[in-house]
């Protein structure tokens, strides 16, 4: 089969395509043929080397985290899926990559594809959808009436944050572009803020959380807008101690997190606020509840582009351009 393999840290320029041997499933385990592949812009800062200290990914690895395909084979002790299930899941943090012809997907990972998506469309859920779920249901426990700031609307995350803090009961308030504003009005934000017109942090106020999704001093802007008790949740750092402890680290990625964080803590203390950063887990039942929604027209895809398989580079490179409004999928050759 060929898979999209990072053959050393540097960026793109060290992936290429290769033929590899098709997987077989272990213990808990499905084969699945990739129909498509959502990307993230994770899968841009993989390559470049920016999660060594985090992820223990092996070199060399299969690119890609999000999929949606058909199951082929199952492995052992499987109970919920059977060949020729139409599946989608995020393997992100698994030894595992998505930008193959096939893909192993640890049982817990997968969810039934929505039903009333195709397979382009199901690909381009799963790590925002999961992202936006974990961070509003676990992190903040965004309650109806609730106004909760969710920057760069437009984007991937922005796109189904926006529409799941709308089911949630919450009032939204978001930034983009002129371009993108009747897309975003559309999704349901309340308080649409054209960046290039004026700076969001004059403008909202009183806000309940914070879903931090843009790199840069963006992050401490928005601190300016929460009142107190506010959670602020970073989706793009800094990480935290807690994080670190979480994940099993060292003692010394323990103090450099707490050491990187500690400006932003400190700042959203004064607040009266909380933060924290969130990296997101694979969940097939949370995959479940979030196909459901989809299925009720609650929530729907957004989508950029999509791209042919062999242009996956190309694809990650348009991808880190950051003007995508919505998800950027690859879509496989199936026969």
């Amino acid at each position: 089969m060929q898979a999209l393999q990072l053959k050393q840290y540097g960026g793109l320029d060290y992936a290429a395509f290769a033929e590899l041997p098709r997987p077989t499933p272990g213990p808990g385990e499905l084969l699945v043929r990739v129909h498509a592949v959502g990307l993230n812009p994770i899968d841009n800062l993989i390559p470049k080397g920016d999660f060594k200290p985090i992820l223990k990914t092996r070199l060399p690895a299969t690119l890609g985290s999000d999929l949606a395909g058909v199951v082929v084979a199952v492995g052992s002790g499987v109970t919920r899926f059977t060949v020729g299930d139409a599946v989608y899941a995020s393997i992100f943090d698994t030894p595992h990559g998505s930008l193959a012809e096939f893909a192993i997907v640890p049982e817990q990972a997968a969810a039934l594809k929505p039903a009333n998506l195709d397979f382009v469309q199901a690909a381009s859920i799963p790590m925002v959808g999961l992202t936006a779920w974990q961070a509003m249901h676990e992190r903040m426990q965004l309650k109806p009436g609730q106004k909760v700031f969710i920057p760069a609307g437009s984007g991937g995350i922005g796109t189904f944050a926006i529409q799941l803090a709308k089911h949630l009961g919450a009032r939204v308030g978001t930034t983009t572009s002129t371009a993108n504003v009747e897309l975003v009005r559309g999704l349901g934000a309340d308080d649409i803020i054209d960046y290039k017109k004026q700076p969001f942090e004059d403008v909202l106020r009183d806000y309940d959380a914070v879903l931090g999704t843009v790199r840069g001093d963006g992050l401490e802007k928005a601190l300016h807008i929460v009142k107190p008790g506010s959670r602020v949740v970073s989706l793009v750092g800094p990480p935290d101690a807690a994080f670190a402890r979480a994940r099993g680290m060292n003692v010394v990625l323990k103090l450099v997190f707490g050491l990187l964080s500690r400006k932003i803590i400190g700042l959203a203390r004064r607040r009266g606020a909380s933060y924290a950063f969130h990296f997101v887990r694979p969940d097939g039942g949370q995959l479940a509840q979030i196909a459901a929604l989809i299925e009720a027209g609650t929530i729907r895809p957004v989508i950029d582009s999509v791209f042919p398989f062999l242009e996956a580079k190309q694809a990650l490179a348009y991808l880190a351009q950051g003007r995508a409004r919505g998800k950027v999928v690859v879509q496989l050759p199936v026969s």
